[in-house]
């Protein structure tokens, strides 16, 4: 394999993030999200929001590299009040210590390289700095190459579940927690 890497995201890298994010999404949410949502999302859009993210002090964002190519992002930070609520409203006693991945992208062809789970634990290393023990996310519940990742690595759904519009149609999400002391096999 070629030489692979993890660093910090700079305001630069936005095109390339909102790129592996609409191709990512294209490519493997064909059937979670309607076509007509995937063929609206916005290049220009993207790039911004992800310049916006990059640019704040309260998130993280990471690219992964391959021979000097991006292929892979995430983003996270400490979870806002709300995120780690359970179903009912109620603020888990941990609430100050979860953390939150917002985003988790690798292109499906540079897909089993192992990207997603050093981005993951260079972005667990950032949130444990932070104070933070665990973390949450949230995954389409028919993602089912992210729901392995995840289970793989020994986070599971916490029972708490999410129903997203897009462009009319529900989209289920459930919601994933596990531990932020993470080992790279």
């Amino acid at each position: 394999m070629a030489e692979a890497e993890v660093r910090t995201a700079v305001p630069a890298d936005a095109a390339e993030i909102g790129r592996i994010q609409l191709s990512t999404w294209r490519t493997s949410y064909g059937g979670i999200l309607p076509d007509e949502v995937l063929e609206r999302l916005d290049p220009d859009d993207t790039e911004r929001q992800w310049a916006e993210a990059i640019g704040e002090d309260s998130s993280t964002v990471l690219l992964a590299l391959e021979g000097g190519w991006p292929v892979g992002f995430c983003a996270g930070g400490k979870a806002p009040g709300g995120e780690s609520a359970d179903a009912h409203g109620g603020v888990p006693e941990d609430a100050d210590t979860v953390g939150l991945v917002s985003a988790l992208l690798v292109e499906p062809r540079w897909g089993r390289r192992g990207h997603g789970g050093r981005l993951l634990w260079h972005l667990a290393e950032r949130l444990r700095a932070e104070g933070l023990t665990r973390a949450i996310t949230w995954i389409p519940e028919a993602d089912e190459a992210s729901m392995s990742f995840y289970r793989g690595i020994g986070w599971e759904p916490d029972g708490t579940v999410r129903t997203l519009d897009a462009g009319g149609r529900p989209v289920r999400e459930l919601r994933l927690t596990g531990g932020l002391d993470l080992r790279l096999a």
